[in-house]
């Protein structure tokens, strides 16, 4: 009997990598689906096509949505400065796309149909994170729903899964849960002002909780930095 398949978001980055692990782990024939959505700078998608490939994805495509038309975040408008004085409590930063999960989600969604996969994969975590509304296990929960009632499959009786295994998980778990199965993080790209050959600044928020982890996980950490 073959696999079931999964369709999982993987944006080139430490967390997304570690999804896709899983996913494969758990039995699934999985399709890795990355998103051109105007972020500044191309290396995740690079480091996408790594990871993919180093993880079996039976397929990888790269979708195009043009989110910087619309600007609103540090990582689409090269106006708004990414912040580099750490993770700030409260409110939401200027880091955070808008729409963009719900977006990625709903293009993971339609490849997922055409596949007949049930399952969508998504990297999402609450825990370590720095305060996105649309990384909640309330927004998973919704988008599962809405899921269900905007498909053929979930029409038809059958049942549309997101899965965000990472979501309560702090980043030194999930670089523990990774590195066990395999997922070469030297190959990843987190960071929001990486240069063109994917090193990392080291100063922004996607590098101190991705340093953060490496070093309560009691693990070295593979990331290039320029």
């Amino acid at each position: 009997m073959p696999a079931p398949r999964a369709v999982v978001l993987l944006s080139g980055g430490l967390d997304s990598a570690t999804c896709l692990a899983i996913a494969r782990a758990e039995g699934f024939e999985t399709y890795a689906l990355s998103v051109a959505y105007g972020q500044r700078h191309a290396a995740e998608l690079a480091a996408a096509r790594r990871v993919a490939a180093a993880l079996g994805a039976r397929e990888h495509r790269l979708a195009h949505v043009d989110l910087g038309q619309f600007g609103g975040s540090a990582l689409t408008d090269a106006t708004i400065e990414v912040p580099t004085s750490g993770v700030q409590a409260g409110g939401i930063p200027v880091t955070y796309v808008p729409a963009r999960n719900t977006v990625m989600l709903s293009l993971a969604l339609g490849w997922a149909e055409v596949l007949g996969a049930n399952d969508i994969y998504v990297g999402v975590n609450a825990v370590d994170y720095s305060g996105y509304p649309d990384c909640r296990p309330e927004f998973i929960a919704a988008y599962e729903a809405m899921a269900n009632l905007a498909t053929k499959v979930g029409v038809e009786g059958a049942k549309m899964h997101i899965h965000a295994p990472l979501i309560k998980l702090s980043k030194a778990e999930i670089v523990q849960r990774g590195t066990a199965l395999g997922v070469d993080y030297g190959m990843t790209v987190s960071c929001y002002k990486a240069d063109d050959q994917g090193r990392a600044c080291g100063q922004c928020d996607a590098c101190r909780l991705r340093s953060a982890g490496f070093v309560t996980a009691g693990l070295a950490d593979p990331t290039p930095y320029a």
